[in-house]
């Protein structure tokens, strides 16, 4: 396990339908250097930003409250027990709010998305074993009403996983 930072704007930003706060040169500095190391130091990043150790405590606080980014601790499934993974695409019929509402639901769903294209929803699911994968696409998902077909997209090796989005 390590510790991250994921710069982020709330769905809405992302998508453009809301106002994003304002960051500056020093605050995607602060950001940088949390992403590589999300434990290092106040002090040490105010000299890398050239801010004391306050200024970039506040500063990091601001972009927490803000929602820019998050500080979380990061896992690889297969240490922790989770050996299937899947991207999932859900094609709707009617709302897809509602069945991406009731897919966010579920814990094994990691990450879910509204698309344009193929699918209507892009799913992420993290799961044990194949068993609880099939239980997860057959049983839960299949069900929902609205949801018209799916096609799964199983993992076999992870080559890359990154949270840098927002400084380069």
């Amino acid at each position: 396990m390590h510790s991250e930072v994921v710069a982020s704007r709330s769905a809405e930003s992302r998508t453009g339908s809301g106002s994003s706060p304002a960051i500056d040169a020093v605050s995607l500095a602060i950001i940088e250097q949390l992403q590589e190391d999300g434990r290092r130091p106040y002090a040490a990043i105010g000299k890398a930003v050239g801010l004391s150790e306050a200024a970039v405590r506040q500063r990091v606080q601001k972009l927490l409250d803000q929602g820019v980014m998050q500080i979380v601790a990061v896992t690889d499934p297969l240490t922790v027990g989770f050996r299937r993974q899947a991207m999932v695409g859900i094609n709707v019929e009617g709302d897809v709010e509602q069945v991406a509402d009731a897919v966010t639901a579920m814990a094994e769903c990691e990450y879910v998305v509204m698309t344009a294209g193929s699918f209507d929803l892009m799913v992420e699911i993290v799961c044990e074993d194949d068993d609880h994968l099939l239980d997860v696409i057959n049983k839960r998902i299949r069900t929902l009403p609205g949801v018209r077909s799916t096609e799964s997209f199983v993992y076999l090796k992870l080559k890359k996983q990154t949270y840098m989005w927002g400084t380069r």
